[in-house]
């Protein structure tokens, strides 16, 4: 299918673009970042700026797709005010569903986020019901980028209600590759006691793509949310004896599918999706938390 990705030179996009392409999509990149002149390189897909908050902007690369992947978003609270927050991922998504739905497009793949129930970027304390975190876990959301992760998925329903397209959003856990797993969870590899809002989970970013490319071929009716994480823990450590030891009887465990679990479940996704994580942490860090030699792929420098 012609295939538009946005956030095409994010960490989610970049690699939803090449997962993409090599199931024979043709992609349409589109992005922020200025492009430069130059002659596309071998397997480079063709490259759009634009600001998606703009209504013609959206029009434009949305015209002659067959499908949408939304991956552009400003990724979390803290580092833009959170109005921007707000009204950027809120508005762009709205301007892209707009195009899509004007243009006929079948299908719309939304990348929302884990932290939508709003146990992520709280002001006030505040911790899930239970575990492992479901799709149908409470949503109460403090902060400005869960708050219009909601109202994204609440755009999507409305978008099944007005028109013929099918819709699936997916709610990444926190998202790493080979560039970052050191850095992000080899302190956790290292000590159980380094805490996480979202309980030891994590998704690779390959792994990720791979189920935007079963959303991208999904034949799923009107709108599905879906949970997309790894499912095992940071550590491989037992899920329900971490829970007890950090949190008490404050968060309840329900039945785990293994006893390293994750804090999310993927079962739905499994069920409906036919989602298969492939990779783990251990595939790239040893049990010191560190990079293991000759690791490569599309986010370390050439070299490395």
């Amino acid at each position: 299918m012609r295939v538009v990705v946005t956030g095409a030179r994010g960490k989610v996009g970049r690699a939803a673009v090449a997962a993409l392409m090599r199931a024979g999509h043709d992609v349409l990149a589109v992005d922020v970042t200025p492009p430069v002149f130059e002659r596309l390189e071998e397997g480079e897909p063709r490259y759009t700026q634009a600001h998606l908050t703009d209504p013609g902007d959206a029009y434009s690369v949305v015209r002659n797709a067959e499908a949408v992947v939304h991956a552009a978003a400003l990724p979390e609270p803290t580092r833009n005010p959170p109005h921007t927050v707000f009204e950027n991922n809120l508005m762009a998504l709205f301007n892209m569903q707009e195009a899509a739905v004007r243009f006929g497009v079948r299908r719309f793949v939304n990348l929302s986020s884990e932290t939508v129930p709003g146990f992520f970027f709280p002001e006030r304390p505040f911790l899930p019901d239970y575990v492992p975190v479901d799709e149908g876990h409470p949503i109460k959301p403090q902060d400005p980028y869960a708050l219009a992760k909601h109202f994204g998925e609440q755009l999507m329903d409305s978008v099944t209600r007005r028109s013929d397209m099918s819709c699936i959003t997916i709610r990444p856990s926190w998202v790493q590759h080979e560039g970052n797993y050191e850095r992000n969870l080899g302190p956790q590899v290292r000590d159980e006691s380094v805490l996480s809002p979202n309980l030891w989970s994590y998704i690779d970013v390959y792994d990720l793509a791979d189920s935007i490319v079963l959303a991208v071929e999904s034949e799923l009716p009107g709108h599905e949310v879906f949970y997309i994480a790894s499912p095992d823990n940071v550590g491989n450590r037992p899920l329900a004896d971490l829970v007890s030891r950090y949190y008490g009887d404050a968060i309840e465990v329900r039945d785990l599918p293994r006893e390293d679990s994750s804090g999310i479940s993927i079962t739905k996704a499994e069920l409906l999706l036919g989602y298969t994580p492939k990779r783990t942490w251990s595939d790239y860090l040893d049990n010191e938390g560190r990079i293991k030699p000759g690791v490569k792929g599309l986010f370390l420098p050439e070299g490395e």
